[in-house]
């Protein structure tokens, strides 16, 4: 199991508007920040979807906290 606030740190590098959710854009960005520069739209929206439990194209921190806890 995650920790929470590390989890919560996580999603905060991501979400880097703060608006509460990780955009395929946002999720994209952060990984070339990380040094993942092969990320691409494609990966990023797939990355997305597969964690996004309700189909709004977009990752809230539960559904981020969820993914991590499977």
């Amino acid at each position: 199991m995650a920790d929470i606030e590390s989890a919560r740190a996580t999603f905060d590098k991501f979400d880097v508007n703060g608006d509460g959710f990780i955009t395929a854009d946002e999720y994209s960005a952060a990984m070339r920040a990380m040094g993942d520069a092969y990320v691409s739209p494609a990966v990023a929206d797939s990355v997305v979807a597969s964690k996004d439990a309700n189909g709004d194209k977009l990752l809230s921190f539960d559904e981020f906290w969820a993914s991590l806890n499977k």
